[in-house]
C-alpha cells in the first residue's frame, strides 16, 4: 500500500493533484459547519470514521492541514479558509446549475452564524428567531454574544451586527437602523429616593454602569454621555445583570429600549431631557455574499429592525 504524504510537511514540497474528490469536499464543507464528527457523520448518513477518513484523504492529497482539534471543536487552519472559500463557491454553483435545470426554486438551507452584544443576542434577537425559522425554515442560527470584536475575516461569524462601525479588509458594513437608550428606575426607587430632574440632581442617586476599565467596546460607555465620571454604586460587565439590578430597584440604569423599553417594571428617568442613541451596523465578509442562507438571513434582519424602528426610538 502506498504510504501518504506527510501533510505536515512544508507547503510546495509535494504538488496536489488537480483532481479533487467532490464527496471529499462535501465532508470538508459539512464539518467545517458543525466542527464535530459525529454531528457531521449524522448530517451526512455515514459513520463518523468515514468522515475522518476523508477528511484526511483530502489533507493528503493537497498536503495542507485543513483543522485543528480544539475544546471547541474542528476549528479551521488558514488553509482550511482558504478552501472554504473556494468550496463554498462550488456548492453555490452546484445549487444554481440545479435550479436553472429543473426550474425549481429550492429553500435556503444550512448553519448561519450570527454574532451581536449580549443583551441584543439574549433579549431582543433571540425571541425573534422563531419568527425567522418560520420564514426559513431549512437555515439553521448559531448565535454568538461577545462583549469583544468578533473578527469576521478569520470567521468567527458569518454576520455581525454591533453598535459602532466595524473597520476591516473585504467586509460589507451597512447602517440598518438605530436604538434609544433611556435611563430607568422602579417606581419603587423613585419613591424612596426621589425624582432627578437636573444632572446635578441624577449624581445623587444611586446609579448603575459598566466596569469602566473592563469595557472592551467605547459605544457602551453611553452613560458618560450625559454625566461626566459619574458616580457609580453598582458595576457589571453585563448590560443584562445592569438590568436585572435596575428592575429589582437597585438605582438607575442607561438602558437600550430593546432591552428595558417594554418592562413594566422600569419607568423612564428625565425622559423629556435625555435621549441618547446609537447605530445598528450589519456586516458580513464579502466572500459571503454570494451565499443564498445568509443574503436571507441579512435581508431578515434588516426588515427585522426596519419595522421595529420607531419602539426602538423610544416610542411605543
Amino acid at each position: 500500500m502506498a504510504k501518504r504524504p506527510d501533510i505536515t510537511k512544508p507547503h510546495g514540497s509535494a504538488p496536489a493533484s488537480a483532481k479533487l474528490d467532490w464527496n471529499d469536499l462535501s465532508v470538508f464543507l459539512t464539518l467545517s459547519r458543525h466542527r464535530n464528527l459525529s454531528e457531521t457523520a449524522r448530517v451526512l448518513g455515514v459513520n463518523h470514521t468515514t468522515v475522518g477518513r476523508r477528511i484526511r484523504a483530502l489533507e493528503s492529497q493537497l498536503n495542507e492541514r485543513l483543522f485543528e482539534r480544539s475544546r471547541h471543536g474542528f476549528l479551521l487552519t488558514e488553509a482550511g479558509h482558504n478552501l472554504l472559500t473556494h468550496a463554498e463557491g462550488m456548492e453555490q454553483h452546484a445549487h444554481s446549475i440545479a435550479l436553472e435545470f429543473t426550474e425549481k426554486s429550492a429553500a435556503p438551507g444550512g448553519i448561519v452564524r450570527l454574532a451581536t452584544m449580549e443583551a441584543l443576542g439574549s433579549l431582543y434577537l433571540a425571541p425573534k428567531m422563531a419568527k425567522l425559522y418560520k420564514q426559513l425554515p431549512s437555515v439553521r442560527i448559531e448565535l454568538v454574544t461577545a462583549s469583544h470584536w468578533i473578527n469576521l475575516s478569520k470567521r468567527e461569524a458569518d454576520i455581525l451586527i454591533s453598535f459602532p462601525k466595524p473597520q476591516g479588509r473585504r467586509i460589507e458594513v451597512q447602517k440598518i437602523g438605530e436604538f434609544a437608550l433611556h435611563l430607568y428606575a422602579t417606581p419603587g426607587y423613585l419613591k424612596a429616593h426621589g425624582h432627578p430632574k437636573t444632572i446635578d440632581e441624577l449624581k445623587r442617586h444611586r446609579l448603575i454602569d459598566y466596569i469602566d476599565e473592563l469595557v472592551q467596546i467605547s459605544a457602551v460607555r453611553w452613560l458618560s454621555d450625559i454625566v461626566q465620571e459619574p458616580p457609580v454604586e453598582f458595576r457589571s460587565t453585563s448590560l443584562v445583570a445592569q438590568y436585572h439590578a435596575a428592575a429589582m430597584g437597585l438605582g438607575i440604569a442607561m438602558l437600550p429600549t430593546f432591552v428595558a423599553g417594554r418592562d413594566k417594571r422600569l419607568v423612564r428617568v428625565m425622559a423629556d431631557r435625555i435621549v441618547v442613541k446609537r447605530d445598528f451596523w450589519l456586516t458580513v465578509h464579502a466572500d459571503l455574499l454570494h451565499l443564498t442562507r445568509v443574503r436571507e438571513v441579512m435581508a431578515f434582519l434588516t426588515k427585522l429592525i426596519d419595522d421595529d424602528r420607531t419602539f426602538l426610538l423610544g416610542g411605543s
